[in-house]
């Protein structure tokens, strides 16, 4: 099992050394939020599942590609994800572009996370149509992994069209990997497609119907995973017990599990080695 760290539940200043310190220790991965802008009109903001808005319109909002890269040149080992993306949300070129550089930054660490978006107000507000967003993700996927393989790339879309261009440099991984979030059967679907699935913050007992359906949309996906990097299944379980639970994630087919070790942010930092020491966690060679 490989243990991923939430950037996202400690306070932006503390998210450096955070990284640092797992990076330091071997845990696999980091992960960073990603919005575009929140409106001060709530009515656009009903977090699925719930009455509450899910946003305030307050909280500091950090480019997420521009923050990962920042982090690369700080660590060595530790992977760079994004959980999750609004990849939809803007133009193909861009964000592939940014993706690219993160991987020659890092070096191959670069991990895709994308969502199709729940917060209609940040499509207002950058004057795309909120009901298209997954079309749109599953059209700018498609086109960016053209951009990241194919010496030169047309197209012609329902929302993108290029005219044939050149994309350098390439990323260092052959294809950067791209996993998706949500619960809904639509992105499990999505996920099936692609190279991985991340869960919102689950339990054992909860998950397991939702990824027996993931393992029945795999196999039904029509993906040819010879050009593909291997499908990964990635969690949120902010509430482990200890060890011994690790067995029964792994028999369910998860194969990362992004962990909260900490119960107030000022602790974050301190509480990652004696996690990683109880669960096996060994640093990576110098």
């Amino acid at each position: 099992m490989r243990f991923g760290v939430p950037l996202g539940l400690v306070h932006p200043a503390l998210w450096k050394d955070l990284a640092v310190e797992a990076d330091r220790l071997g845990f696999d991965s980091v992960w960073i939020p990603e919005h575009l802008v929140f409106t001060t009109d709530l009515s656009t903001a009903n977090y699925p599942g719930t009455s509450d808005p899910g946003i305030n319109p307050k909280t500091p909002l950090f480019d997420a590609l521009g923050y990962l890269s920042h982090l690369a040149a700080v660590t060595r080992h530790v992977r760079l994800g994004t959980a999750v993306y609004l990849y939809g949300l803007r133009h193909p070129l861009i964000s592939a572009r940014a993706f690219a550089t993160l991987d020659q930054l890092s070096g191959g660490r670069a991990i895709v996370g994308v969502g199709s978006g729940w917060y209609r107000g940040e499509w207002d507000a950058a004057g795309v149509d909120f009901r298209t967003r997954g079309s749109r993700l599953d059209e700018a996927l498609e086109l960016s992994r053209r951009l990241w393989t194919e010496p030169v790339v047309a197209h012609e879309g329902r929302h993108f069209t290029l005219p044939e261009v050149a994309f350098e440099p390439k990323p260092v991984q052959p294809v950067i990997p791209v996993t998706v979030g949500g619960e809904s059967d639509a992105a499990l679907r999505r996920a099936a497609r692609n190279d991985g699935w991340i869960s919102m913050p689950q339990t054992l007992d909860a998950i397991a119907p939702r990824l027996a359906l993931l393992a029945k949309l795999r196999a039904e996906a029509d993906v040819d995973r010879t050009t593909r990097p291997p499908f990964e299944t990635t969690v949120h379980a902010y509430s482990l017990a200890s060890p011994s639970e690790i067995p029964s994630w792994q028999s369910l087919g998860v194969d990362r599990l992004i962990v909260r070790p900490w119960t107030r942010s000022r602790d974050a930092i301190a509480s990652l080695e004696p996690f990683a020491t109880a669960y096996g966690i060994t640093p990576p060679t110098p």
